[in-house]
């Protein structure tokens, strides 16, 4: 499956940012998707996953309450609301596709397709 991530840009701090993530091919509903996040000079951190049927999601502690994790499986496509963003939301945000892992795999090891990440900008 291959995946294309839209929808970064710069916003202000307490505003909203909607990602998507496009996949291509007809098996998008057999995988738990995620949402990744890089800032500069730090390591990948797990956003937010949601289960295959869109039943189940699970969020990391610093984006609970303020992210929402969606998908649309007719669409073949994944969504980030991103809420009351703040400065350290900043970060190059990649979508994930995982074949046999669980929603609640928080490990990028657990993912088996990326998209090409697109850069959110938090100004305070």
């Amino acid at each position: 499956v291959q995946l294309q991530a839209s929808g970064g840009g710069l916003v202000q701090a307490g505003g909203t940012l909607r990602l998507a993530c496009a996949a291509s091919g007809r098996s998008f509903s057999y995988y738990t998707m995620g949402w990744f996040r890089q800032a500069p000079g730090k390591e990948r951190e797990f956003v937010a996953a949601i289960n295959r049927s869109g039943t189940g999601t699970y969020y990391a502690d610093s984006v609970k309450g303020r992210f929402t994790i969606s998908r649309d499986n007719a669409k073949r496509t994944v969504y980030l609301q991103m809420n009351s963003v703040k400065p350290e939301d900043t970060a190059v945000y990649y979508c994930a596709a995982s074949f046999v892992g669980s929603h609640y795999d928080r490990s990028p090891e657990a993912y088996d397709y990326w998209g090409q990440g697109t850069l959110v900008t938090v100004s305070s």
